[in-house]
């Protein structure tokens, strides 16, 4: 008889093991697992849209119009890193962390063609001692990683935030969009419990958004833009795209955007 569970995190591992595939032994559930993504990122020459290193257009356009200015940026979940590339060439000081070595290891490649500085780190995020993922943290960028976590593992994104983003900072978050069919799913969370199944990421509404991050405030919110295939930039129709500030708003902020276009 094992009798396991005595902290938060010990219920949060238990729901992990949900989540484990008996045919996909290293899948895990905070995220899709280190060595699926090592095999995801292995083939560098494979047509994956966000492959190419492009920015995402939200980021891009963020900073275009005065939402952010350059600081401590944190890429969480950055695959090849494009993102980050871009923060560093635009000024910011950026980490960015993965789960997949291969990932990291093409991000540190493209980083030294690029001749920009970026701190790679290889780990789970949430996992990773302070000393290593210390913040504060002006920006924080997602592109993909919080859409592929199980609902409980919502508990440690946001104990993450808490813990590095700065005062005033900004979380710039892309999501699968729902009601895309085979772009993200739509079960409800008790139903990916009894499915035992992320059905390849999870979806979501801009009101379940909201939600989840109701301790922030919302600068904008809405689809993220397509771009042609010769843009600089990443864009496409599936997913949200949103901006969140940490922090009460103040006389002569950026009041909120709502665009669902």
């Amino acid at each position: 008889m094992d009798r396991t569970v005595r902290t938060v995190e010990d219920v949060l591992a238990l729901l992990d093991g949900l989540f484990a595939s008996e045919s996909e032994a290293d899948r895990l559930a905070t995220g899709d697992g280190k060595d699926f993504w090592d095999r995801f990122y292995t083939d560098r020459s494979r047509p994956v849209p966000f492959f190419v290193s492009k920015p995402d257009e939200n980021v891009a356009a963020y900073l275009d119009q005065g939402l952010i200015a350059p600081g401590r940026a944190l890429d969480l979940g950055c695959g090849a890193g494009r993102n980050a590339l871009y923060l560093a060439s635009r000024g910011f000081e950026v980490d960015a962390v993965d789960l997949s070595p291969v990932a990291v290891a093409w991000g540190e490649d493209r980083a030294r063609a690029a001749e920009v500085d970026v701190h790679f780190l290889c780990g789970d995020a949430f996992a990773l001692p302070a000393a290593e993922l210390s913040g504060p943290y002006d920006l924080v960028v997602d592109s993909g990683c919080f859409h592929h976590l199980p609902p409980h593992r919502r508990v440690s994104y946001l104990a993450l935030l808490d813990r590095v983003l700065a005062p005033g900072g900004h979380l710039a978050l892309t999501s699968f969009a729902a009601g895309e069919q085979g772009m993200g799913s739509d079960l409800a969370d008790a139903d990916l419990y009894r499915q035992h199944d992320l059905q390849g990421g999870l979806a979501y509404t801009p009101e379940s958004l909201r939600w989840i991050f109701s301790d922030l405030v919302e600068v904008q919110l809405r689809r993220m833009r397509e771009e042609p295939p010769d843009s600089a930039l990443f864009g496409v129709t599936f997913l949200w795209t949103a901006l969140f500030r940490r922090g009460a708003a103040a006389s002569g902020d950026v009041r909120p955007v709502h665009d669902f276009v």
